[in-house]
Order: C-alpha cells, then structure tokens, then sequence
C-alpha cells in the first residue's frame, strides 16, 4: 500500500508535503489532449499567417492591419504557451518550480488582457473610419497607432501586478503542497478585474458597434434612395437590405462570441474567494483562451487579402525577390 500511495505522488520523496496526482481515466486524459492540442496548433497557425501577411506586404501596413498584427501576436502567444500549459496543469502536476508558475500566471494576464485592449483599438479605429471618414488619415496616424500597441501591452504588463503582487515577493504563498501551480483571486480583486476587463471594454465595443451599425444603415439607406431616385429600379432594394442584414450580423458575431468566451470566467471568478487548479476553473479557462483562436477568424477571414495573402504564403511565393510589393487589394 505505501508503494501504491507513493505512486500516487507527485513527489513521493516527499509524502508529507506533496500533492497527489490528478486522477482521470486515460481516455477522457487522451481526449482532452487531443481536442485542446488541435485548438492550440490551430490558434498558432491562423495567427502565424495573419502576422506574416501584415509584416511582408507592404501595401497592408497601414492602421488598421497593425491593430490586427498586434492583436495575432498575443493570439499566438495564447496557442502557443497558455493552452498547452494550462492543459498539462489540469492532467498532470506541476514540476516546472514556483517562479516558473509566476512567470505562467503573469503571462497568462498580460497576453490576455493585451488581446482585449486590441480588441478595445480595433473598434475606435471602425468608428472613426466610418462615423468620421473625412478626419479618419489625420487621426488615425500609423505612429499613433504604433504607439497606442505600445500603451496597451505596456498597460497590460503593470495591470497583471494587480495580481501577481504577492507571488512576486513569496512565490508559491498560495500553494498547499509541493506540485501544483495557484492562480488566486480574492474577492476584491476580482471585482476591479471585473470593471476593467468586463464592464468598461464591452460597454466601449458594444456602444462603438451599435454606433457604426447605426451610421452603417444610414449611409445603406441613403445610397439606396439615392439609386432609386436615379435609376428608378425598385430592384436594388432587396439588396440594400441584405447589405443592412449583413453588417448587423457581423457585429452581432463579435459582440456575441466576445461576452461567450469572457463571461464565464467573470462569473466563476465572483461566486467564491478565490478559483484554483479544480477542473471546472481549468475548463472555464480554457473557453475564456478559445476567443484567441476566433479573433482571426472574425476579424481576418472577413478580408479578401487575408485568403490573398494565404495562398501566397502557402505556395511560398513570397519567397521570390519583390513579393512584398505584391498588389493585395
């Protein structure tokens, strides 16, 4: 018996003070690997392209690509470092030492929160663009906007101290044996959390969206019965509606998979004092990261240069002299 208890250590030099191992059936360990490692690998890929593409050709270096740039840098640091580590913590226990697990846990906010505060960007640079289009070049500057990346990872750095304050100084305070990595939010936290990083970013984005939307239908509106004016064809009608329908349900999509993948975790991390490595707060986590493998998809499949770009890419055309000043509008 003492064999098998050692067994089921994650230190069994250690039997006073070690954690046990997480027990699971093999299958449902395998399934998890396999599902998560593909969300990973996708993650990484999509943004990997969508990071090529802006930094190559030169024609789409402009405002709203390095938005886009900078929000695929933090997506792939979320595919490539917080989803298959956060996978290994909730199967396996944690030999990577406490300040490797401070490292982790700090990471995993400023990469989070810098993906949010690109979000945040990318919708004033579609306000401006569309509810201010004759002031949107003098405004909305690339060295502005390089510098408004900046500020946010910048930003996004000195917020993950709020958290991380007290590991900085102790690591592995909240640990309660030897092999497991803690991410503690007491209830306080949680709430300042819950306004910087829930209330005001989706009170920004969906106030800007409803915003563009308005102005959107308006504008439709307006070519419409313009045309109709002129030409006198009630046929146009039907598509102008169908334009409308469609802006409404692509900012619908944003907003929606937005709230879907962050909520959850705003909600889990107010119920009780504090969440830790259980496989509930492990799961919610891992939604809350899956929003970095749709932001490509909604904010980068939508443009014809990405699928460009893709090809080129894949056929490894941009290795030829030149490529870069390759048309891709």
């Amino acid at each position: 018996m003492e064999v098998e208890d050692g067994a089921e250590l994650c230190f069994p030099q250690f039997p006073n003070t070690s954690c046990r191992k997480p027990s699971s059936p093999w299958t449902q360990t395998l399934v998890l690997y396999i599902v998560w490692y593909s969300i990973s690998l996708t993650t990484v890929t999509l943004n990997l392209l969508i990071i090529i593409s802006i930094s190559h050709f030169r024609q789409l270096h402009t405002p709203t690509n390095i938005l886009l740039r900078s929000l695929a840098v933090s997506d792939f640091l979320v595919g490539l470092v917080l989803m298959p580590v956060e996978v290994l913590r909730q199967t396996s226990c944690w030999f990577l030492g406490d300040f490797v697990c401070f490292l982790y846990n700090s990471l995993t906010i400023i990469i989070t929160v810098s993906s949010l505060g690109d979000i945040v960007l990318i919708s004033v640079d579609r306000y401006v663009a569309i509810c201010d289009p004759l002031h949107y070049n003098t405004r909305i500057t690339v060295n502005r906007v390089k510098l408004s990346v900046c500020l946010c990872w910048l930003y996004s750095a000195s917020y993950s101290f709020l958290f991380v304050k007290d590991d900085l100084t102790q690591p592995g305070k909240h640990n309660s044996c030897y092999g497991e990595c803690l991410f503690v939010i007491d209830y306080f936290t949680g709430l300042i959390d819950l306004v910087l990083s829930l209330i005001v970013p989706v009170t920004l984005i969906v106030g800007l969206y409803l915003r563009v939307f308005a102005v959107a239908v308006s504008q439709a509106r307006a070519m419409r019965s313009h045309i109709s004016a002129v030409t006198h064809q009630l046929s146009v009608t039907p598509k102008a509606k169908k334009s409308e329908l469609k802006a409404a349900r692509t900012l619908g999509v944003l907003v929606v998979v937005f709230l879907i993948c962050y909520c959850p975790y705003y909600s889990f991390s107010l119920a009780g004092d504090s969440w830790v490595n259980a496989s509930s707060a492990s799961h919610i986590l891992l939604v809350f990261l899956c929003n970095s493998g749709l932001n490509p998809v909604i904010y980068a499949f939508l443009y014809p240069w990405f699928r460009k770009a893709i090809k080129l890419i894949v056929t490894l055309q941009i290795l030829q002299p030149g490529s870069c000043e390759t048309n891709m509008l």
